[in-house]
């Protein structure tokens, strides 16, 4: 394992979220604080509680996956992207570094900031929202699961993009209108029975629920089903980057 190789790519991505601080984090955090005001504080207080919590807290583990996943996505996109675009990508597949190493380099630095962000975010939302963690090591290990799976997907959406433009068609028309859809803003149990059984088919739902339950020990889904349904997406994006990488899709052209 060439572990300089891995730090080199770490620290260098790393160093890029350092230059670009109001895009990376701020920007990030401003946006999930509008809706801790309009939806937590504001409309929150209005409305009664929803398996015994208040709407402000229940809404905090939602609006924390939306911002996890997109961040990641985008991190590790266009992480992988830009080198791709300035064509310094084959100076890295021609330097004696495999695959993993790249991967661990690229993936463990988005991962890294969404870590980073996410917890700022939930230090943000004591700011506005009460809230208590029932279960801390199961949200922390929930919440680097999550990170590090989105990150491996949004890699692989940086390698399949070939302009700007891709990079955002996933995680602004399929991401963010799955995660809405996926439970952030209520139970999938107010729904009728029929919207009740086709959102179980948004995968959103899961990772929402399992992150709700790591907080309140109230889910729409059991935990196990929702770190199942999370292992079996990271299955899927290492399978797909070990085979993008065997076949050197839209790397070696």
């Amino acid at each position: 394992m060439n572990v300089y190789a891995i730090r080199a790519i770490y620290i260098f991505e790393m160093a890029r979220t350092g230059r670009t601080l109001m895009q990376s984090i701020a920007s990030p955090i401003l946006s999930t604080s509008l809706y801790f005001v309009v939806f937590g504080a504001a409309i929150g207080s209005r409305m009664g509680e929803i398996d015994g919590i208040s709407y402000g807290a229940f809404i905090i583990p939602g609006l924390l996956m939306l911002s996890l996943l997109s961040e990641s996505i985008s991190n590790a996109s266009f992480g992988i992207y830009f080198p791709k675009f300035t064509g310094t990508i084959y100076e890295v597949l021609s330097a004696p570094v495999s695959y993993i190493e790249i991967v661990l380099g690229y993936v463990g630095a988005a991962a890294t900031k969404s870590i980073i962000l996410g917890t700022l975010i939930l230090a943000t939302a004591r700011l506005f929202v009460d809230y208590e963690i029932a279960h801390p090591l199961w949200m922390m290990a929930f919440l680097l699961l999550t990170a590090v799976t989105f990150s491996l997907f949004g890699f692989i959406i940086g390698i399949w993009a070939d302009d700007f433009q891709k990079l955002q068609i996933v995680p602004l028309m399929v991401v963010t209108p799955l995660t809405f859809l996926g439970g952030t803003f209520y139970s999938i149990d107010m729904l009728p029975q029929l919207w009740q059984q086709i959102t179980l088919f948004n995968p959103v739902v899961y990772l929402v629920s399992g992150f709700r339950w790591s907080f309140y020990g109230v889910a729409d889904v059991s935990m196990g089903i929702s770190v199942g349904m999370t292992l079996v997406f990271l299955v899927l994006c290492l399978t797909t980057v070990w085979w993008i990488f065997k076949t050197g899709y839209r790397l070696k052209t």
